[in-house]
C-alpha cells in the first residue's frame, strides 16, 4: 500500500439560488486574479520587481475593507487567498521557464475556484463554506480517502463540475516484468514494439464539417443576441464532445499500457516545434492540425502519472534519436528515408521493416540502454527528461 493523491470529478446540479452565488464566486475570483496580475505587471515595469504572495495577501485584507469592494467579504476568504497562490505559482513557473507568462482570465472561458479546507461530500451533496445547503452532485463512484480540497468549475456549455482531491492508500497494480517501446504516429496513435497498434480516431476530422457549419452560422448572428448565444452554445457543445472523446480514448490507451508493462519507453517528442515547423517554401506544416488532434503530449502525461502511481518506469528517449531510420536487426541507418516511406528493406541484412513497428523496437532498445546506464550511475530518472511538475492522480485508471 502507498499514499497517493487522486482526483474525482463529478457533475453538479445547483439550484437557481446556488447558481447566482456560484456566479459571484467565479466573478470575484476572476477579479482578484486579474487585479493582482495587473498590479504585478505595473510594479515590475516601474521597479523591476513585484510583490510576492505574502504582500498581496496583506493587501487583499485592505482591499476588502475599501469602499466599493465590500462585496468581496461575501466570498470565502480562503478561496480568495488560494487564487493569489495560483497567481504566485504561475509567476514562478514563468520565471523558471516551465510555462508562459500568466494571462488575464476571461469570463468567456468559464470559471473555477478552489476551496482548500472545510469541505466534504456526503449523501450525494458537496458541502463548502458559504453554502448553507449542499450542492447536489452525481456521485457515480465512491470517494475514497481524506478530502484535501475541492475545485468548483463551470464549462463554456454551462455545466457545473466539482473536482475533489483526496489522499488515500492505494494498492499498485500487479507487476508483469514486461517492457515495451512506443512509437507515436498519425496512421496509428501508438505502435508498440510487439507490433500492436492503437487506433488514431482523428476526432477533429470526424467533427470538422459539423463544427465548420456551426461556426459559420455563429458568424452570421449578431453578437450577444439571444440567437447568437444559442448558436454559441451549439459550437461549445461540439468542442466539448470532441475533447471528451479524445480524452476518454487516451485514458483507455494509457491505462491498458500501464496495466500490461512495467517499463515503458517513449520518444521525448517536441510536439510544439513539430506543429510550428514550416516547409522549405515557408508554408505552414500541412500536418500541424493532425499532430494537434492526436494529442501525443497529453497521452504521454497520462502514461507518466499512472506509471508513477503504480511504481512502474517510464523512460523518455532523446527526440533526435533516429528510431525510424535505424534497422532494428543490424543497426544500419537509412539516411534517405522520407515521411512517405511507410515500409523499407534494409540493404545490409535484407529485413523488411514496417516504419512504425521498427521505430518502436529501436525506442525500446535505446530506452533500456538509457535506463541501464542511469541505474549503473546510481540514479534513475523515471521520465528520462528534466524535472516534471507534480500532478494529481486521475480517477480513470
Amino acid at each position: 500500500m502507498k499514499t497517493v493523491y487522486r482526483t474525482y470529478r463529478f457533475r453538479m446540479y445547483p439550484n437557481a439560488e446556488q447558481r447566482q452565488v456560484l456566479a459571484r464566486y467565479f466573478g470575484s475570483v476572476r477579479f482578484i486574479y486579474n487585479h493582482y496580475l495587473a498590479e504585478r505587471k505595473r510594479q515590475y515595469e516601474e521597479n523591476g520587481k513585484s510583490d510576492n504572495y505574502n504582500a498581496q495577501a496583506k493587501d487583499l485584507v485592505i482591499l476588502k475593507r475599501t469602499e466599493g469592494f465590500e462585496w468581496l467579504k461575501e466570498i470565502n476568504s480562503q478561496t480568495l487567498q488560494q487564487t493569489l497562490m495560483h497567481l504566485d505559482t504561475a509567476y514562478k513557473n514563468f520565471f523558471n521557464r516551465t510555462a508562459d507568462f500568466p494571462k488575464f482570465k476571461s469570463r468567456k472561458r468559464g470559471g473555477s475556484f478552489t476551496v482548500p479546507q472545510f469541505c466534504y461530500i456526503e449523501d450525494g451533496y458537496v458541502h463548502i463554506p458559504k453554502f448553507k445547503e449542499g450542492l447536489k452532485v452525481k456521485e457515480h463512484r465512491k470517494v475514497k480517502g481524506a478530502v484535501r480540497s475541492m475545485t468548483i468549475s463551470i464549462t463554456p456549455t454551462g455545466k457545473y463540475y466539482v473536482s475533489i482531491l483526496t489522499e488515500e492508500q492505494y494498492e499498485p497494480m500487479q507487476r508483469t516484468n514486461a517492457s515495451v517501446g512506443l512509437d507515436m504516429g498519425l496512421k496509428s496513435l501508438v505502435t508498440t514494439s510487439e507490433g500492436e497498434t492503437y487506433d488514431n480516431n482523428r476526432y477533429t476530422k470526424k467533427y470538422e464539417q459539423k463544427l465548420t457549419m456551426a461556426q459559420k452560422h455563429l458568424s452570421r448572428k449578431k453578437k450577444d443576441s439571444n440567437s447568437w448565444e444559442k448558436q454559441r452554445m451549439k459550437v461549445a457543445k461540439i468542442h466539448e464532445h470532441l475533447a471528451n472523446s479524445r480524452k476518454d480514448w487516451q485514458h483507455k490507451v494509457s491505462a491498458d499500457i500501464v496495466r500490461r508493462y512495467d517499463t515503458i519507453c517513449v520518444e521525448d517528442l517536441g510536439v510544439k516545434q513539430m506543429e510550428e515547423k514550416k516547409t522549405k517554401a515557408g508554408k505552414k506544416n500541412c500536418l500541424s492540425k493532425s499532430i494537434s488532434d492526436a494529442g501525443w503530449s497529453s497521452l504521454v502525461a497520462m502514461i507518466v502519472y499512472k506509471a508513477e502511481m503504480n511504481d512502474k518506469t517510464v523512460v523518455k528517449v532523446d527526440r533526435y534519436y533516429p528510431s525510424s531510420k535505424t534497422c532494428s536487426v543490424c543497426g544500419w541507418k537509412n539516411e534517405s528515408l522520407s515521411l512517405a516511406d511507410r515500409s523499407w528493406t534494409c540493404p545490409e541484412c535484407g529485413t523488411k521493416h514496417d516504419r512504425d513497428a521498427n521505430a518502436a523496437v529501436n525506442i525500446l532498445s535505446e530506452g533500456l540502454r538509457v535506463l541501464s546506464s542511469k541505474s549503473s550511475a546510481g540514479t534513475v530518472d523515471y521520465t528520462g527528461g528534466g524535472s516534471v511538475r507534480p500532478t494529481s492522480v486521475g480517477s480513470r485508471l
